[in-house]
């Protein structure tokens, strides 16, 4: 069986340890909070793409990051369907809450590399052997950052994103527990989350 990489995101989450998830926002929330994180030095963001509007704002948002040399991912991709809408509309990477073997085929086969969620060790597991080294720890604030440390044991390669109730105030702990990159989603609905995490983690040690 083949396997599949997804070290795409070694070069993509080599900056700041930091991603916005701007979650049914809107176009023009989702492209002043995006332009925000830019001008902030942080370059990882992600559109979820659940409704006909998350599409538009991931298509503009999409166009925008091009102008800048930035990707954009699409978020909650939990079907194989959703995969070419995502790509459409200029996504240059998957995110997905949870793990299914399938789906990450489905993108590796349109050359779109995947961050599956994990929340166990049998996760971890099969998605090692499947040949993926960066994957998404979700819900992050429900696993704690005690979690990270037990996880580095048996898998040593895998970097996490972690994701799930982060903000500014908890965010710098998940980092300190080896956790590579921190997403922050429903705390951008506060704005100043963005220049809190920028000033508290963008020089946080990697």
């Amino acid at each position: 069986m083949s396997t599949v990489s997804n070290t795409w995101f070694d070069e993509a989450f080599s900056g700041a340890p930091v991603m916005a998830i701007l979650r049914g926002m809107g176009v023009e929330k989702s492209v002043e909070l995006a332009t925000t994180a830019w001008d902030l030095g942080i370059d990882s963001v992600e559109l979820p793409l659940q409704t006909p509007q998350d599409e538009e704002a991931l298509r503009e948002v999409s166009a925008l990051a091009r102008e800048r040399g930035r990707s954009v991912g699409a978020g909650t991709i939990v079907r194989a369907d959703q995969i070419a809408a995502a790509h459409e509309a200029g996504a240059e990477y998957l995110v997905s809450p949870g793990y299914d073997e399938a789906v990450i085929r489905a993108a590796d086969e349109q050359s779109l590399p995947f961050l599956p969620g994990v929340s166990s060790p049998t996760e971890i597991q099969a998605a090692a052997a499947l040949g993926l080294t960066w994957l998404k720890a979700f819900p992050a604030n429900w696993l704690g950052p005690a979690w990270f440390p037990l996880m580095k044991g048996p898998f040593p390669e895998v970097k996490f994103v972690a994701t799930g109730g982060l903000n500014a105030r908890n965010a710098g702990t998940f980092l300190e527990a080896g956790v590579r990159v921190v997403a922050v989603g429903s705390a951008l609905e506060d704005p100043e989350q963005l220049r809190l995490m920028a000033e508290e983690l963008l020089n946080a040690p990697r």
